[in-house]
């Protein structure tokens, strides 16, 4: 993050007092806290505090929550992007044997992130880094933190639905493709 991107916390907003509560003050700090929190699905990813109470979230969930914090504070600079990529075991090594096991190089996967100017901020994970999908991104379109759930899901089928028409020889239908990737999204989970 720069200082450019940083600002003091001082909404009232739901979001904001999550974070005063816990004596993070800016947003730098709220990136830090959001980066350090293990991955995991949240219980109920409609409401984002639940990041809060879970001790956890995804990439969809910990980057709605700081694009939410953002808005609440007026920093309408950031930006919630949904990008598609091809995660594959060059990118996502924990995935392999998923993909070798189904005869894939590589499946469409969205993933949340943060823009700030033209700046990739991936705060999934301690150690993630743009550098680990940029090179494979194929899309990416920018969402409203409410859109993490159905419509996120909804614009990821509809690109694999297009993908599987596009390589015939891909011989999946989406419910096969869809549990060949929550098979590695297990397998991202095991493996932090």
């Amino acid at each position: 993050m720069t200082n450019q991107s940083n600002f003091d916390i001082k909404s009232a907003g739901q979001i904001s007092k999550e974070f005063i509560d816990r004596n993070i003050l800016t947003f730098n700090q709220a990136t830090l806290f959001i980066k350090e929190l293990v991955y995991g699905r949240n219980a109920d990813k409609n409401n984002l505090a639940s990041v809060f109470t879970d001790n956890c979230g995804t990439c969809s969930t910990k980057h709605a929550l700081l694009k939410k914090l953002a808005d609440e504070n007026n920093f309408e600079t950031v930006k919630l992007i949904v990008g598609i990529f091809r995660m594959n075991k060059n990118n996502t090594p924990e995935i392999s044997a998923t993909l070798l096991q189904n005869n894939l190089d590589f499946i469409p996967e969205a993933h949340c992130y943060l823009k700030f100017e033209d700046q990739i901020l991936d705060l999934t994970k301690i150690n993630s880094n743009p550098k680990d999908f940029v090179d494979d991104l194929i899309e990416e379109i920018e969402i409203l933190p409410e859109q993490i759930t159905d419509y996120k899901v909804n614009y990821h089928k509809n690109y694999l639905v297009t993908w599987l028409d596009n390589n015939k020889q891909i011989n999946f239908s989406l419910n096969d493709i869809w549990k060949i990737r929550e098979q590695c999204i297990e397998d991202l989970a095991n493996n932090l």
